[in-house]
């Protein structure tokens, strides 16, 4: 399983809240993981040089189809503003044709919990995914 260790981006100052979200993407089918892999880390070099963003890593799981994202954000603007821009825009409207599946959460923490563990992040990811159903 390939993994992308959390990478600091930007240091928060001790007494800061961050933004987390993390994701759950599944693709349709396994000939679209190459596609969606090489992509993901154009998002990630992107997300290593994004202002307001504090740390993020990647999990995928090729055989399954399924990558996993945790970020953590200034605040919600941050990651909004990075999800806008280029070429993070063109990345996500580009591979929407082959998306099986998405699950989203959101939360905050104190600046000093970070990094995010991953047990925590996909635990809140089922939760978000039953709470959906």
């Amino acid at each position: 399983m390939p993994t992308l260790r959390w990478t600091t981006v930007n240091t928060p100052a001790p007494d800061a809240e961050a933004f987390v979200m993390a994701s759950r993407l599944e693709v349709r089918s396994l000939k679209d993981v190459p596609r969606f892999f090489a992509k993901s880390l154009v998002a990630w070099k992107q997300v290593t040089g994004a202002p307001g963003a504090y740390g993020a890593s990647l999990i995928a799981e090729p055989l399954k189809r399924t990558f996993w994202t945790l970020s953590a954000w200034e605040d919600k603007d941050a990651l909004y503003r990075y999800a806008r821009t280029e070429p993070h825009k063109s990345v996500m409207t580009g591979l929407r044709p082959t998306m099986k599946g998405s699950v989203f959460t959101f939360w905050q923490v104190p600046a000093a919990e970070l990094p995010i563990d991953w047990t925590d992040a996909r635990r809140r990811l089922a939760e978000q995914e039953r709470a959906g159903s």
